[in-house]
């Protein structure tokens, strides 16, 4: 069974040359610059690269990062910073704010930023995965951990790395904790739907299923909840999203929840339960279509059209169907008007994020390599620092389209 996932654009960079002429004196130093600038052009370009993959990701990246701590932490391991961590201005666009740019000088935004990205391709590779058809057992597994290997690196960039900022996030950017803290449990809620498909397809109870769906509706809800108080303008389009998937997983969680009342002969719970499920279904329709009209960052796509959703669809009616029928027949019990109460905890399955922790500084960097960075010979009319008027160019994405599905389950 492929999956959908929204998707937000990656951050694009202005470039940086690590050039400083006078500054960088001797072999050791020039040889650090040269290395910068052609791992952080290297990990730029595997962003879009079809073909990349998390091993390949992971080792550019820690080529990078490894260089870039030189410019932020001190070689002895103490607390005080480099010398170098000011030198060097960073530009950045924003994922859901367009080519608008943020620019600080500061080595520590570079990092977060790039981190930010790494986070981002692992989401971008994870939906690919998961579009595809006849979706392996690993891949399906492949798809799992890139999510939260994602999420690891949201989470520690928010807990570890912001805080470090001598200039504070904007709001409503990319490196606030709101927006962190939304990506964070996207990506825990879509490896639940992974999950869940795995339990479907290998016939857990009902009862799991149900909690599963449950506590990933649960998900996408606070998700929603923590962009609430962002510009619509923005917003909108990611927020309609974790809404529908919000109302489709509730409707999964009834639907299944309805499964465990018929089989403990409570058919008259059942069909209530199953109504719900209707109605949330319902609802996540009705948002598919808004979603495929709202404007903002993201795919345009028809997510109504696509067999994960249709396939709830005829669940819920087959299963309700199915309580009537049995209703009239065996039970003839009263229907509810109330809608059971969904309290409901799931004791396995549930999705916690990798732990993440950028690499160690790189063995390139030693005593004489920093002390070769003379930083009394920096020019006065510094050209390391960004030019108001320079744009940024956004990113080219390969676009992906989602695969036809032919109906088979991820497993």
């Amino acid at each position: 069974m492929t999956h959908w996932f929204h998707r937000n654009p990656l951050k694009a960079t202005a470039p940086v040359a690590f050039n400083y002429y006078g500054v960088a004196a001797g072999p050791a130093a020039s040889k650090i610059c040269s290395d910068l600038r052609s791992c952080r052009a290297r990990l730029l370009e595997l962003f879009t690269d079809l073909s990349c993959n998390p091993e390949m990701m992971k080792n550019a990246a820690d080529s990078y990062f490894s260089l870039l701590q030189g410019f932020i932490n001190s070689l002895d391991e103490s607390t005080q910073e480099s010398k170098l961590r000011y030198i060097q201005n960073f530009k950045w666009t924003d994922t859901l704010q367009g080519q608008v740019p943020s620019a600080q000088q500061d080595a520590v935004f570079e990092l977060i930023s790039m981190g930010f990205n790494v986070a981002l391709w692992y989401t971008k590779y994870a939906s690919r995965l998961a579009g595809k058809e006849n979706i392996t057992e690993d891949e399906a597994k492949e798809v799992h951990r890139s999510l939260k290997i994602a999420a690891g690196i949201f989470k520690h960039l928010k807990e570890s790395q912001i805080p470090k900022l001598i200039t504070p996030a904007e709001k409503g950017r990319d490196l606030e904790a709101r927006l962190l803290e939304a990506y964070v449990v996207q990506c825990q809620a879509e490896a639940q739907e992974v999950t869940i498909a795995r339990a479907i397809e290998l016939k857990h109870a009902p009862g799991l299923i149900a909690a599963l769906a449950y506590e990933t509706a649960n998900f996408y809800q606070k998700a929603d909840h923590t962009l609430s108080s962002l510009e619509p303008a923005y917003s909108a389009k990611w927020r309609k999203y974790l809404h529908l998937k919000m109302c489709f997983y509730t409707a999964y969680a009834y639907c299944y929840h309805g499964q465990t009342l018929l089989a403990s002969d409570k058919c008259g719970e059942a069909i209530r339960s199953l109504q719900e499920a209707e109605k949330f279904y319902a609802k996540a329709e009705a948002l598919c279509k808004e979603y495929g009209e709202t404007k903002g960052p993201g795919p345009t796509v028809k997510p109504s059209g696509h067999l994960f959703f249709r396939k709830l669809g005829n669940l819920v009616k087959n299963t309700l169907e199915k309580c009537q029928r049995e209703n009239g027949f065996i039970y003839f019990q009263k229907i509810p008007t109330e809608a059971p109460q969904l309290e409901l905890k799931a004791n396995y399955g549930l999705v916690e994020p990798v732990p993440f922790e950028f690499p160690p500084t790189s063995a390139h960097w030693t005593p004489d390599t920093l002390a070769a960075f003379d930083l009394t010979k920096r020019p006065k009319d510094d050209s390391t620092k960004s030019k108001p008027e320079e744009t940024v160019k956004p990113v080219k994405e390969p676009d992906i389209k989602p695969q036809k599905d032919t109906g088979c389950s991820i497993s």
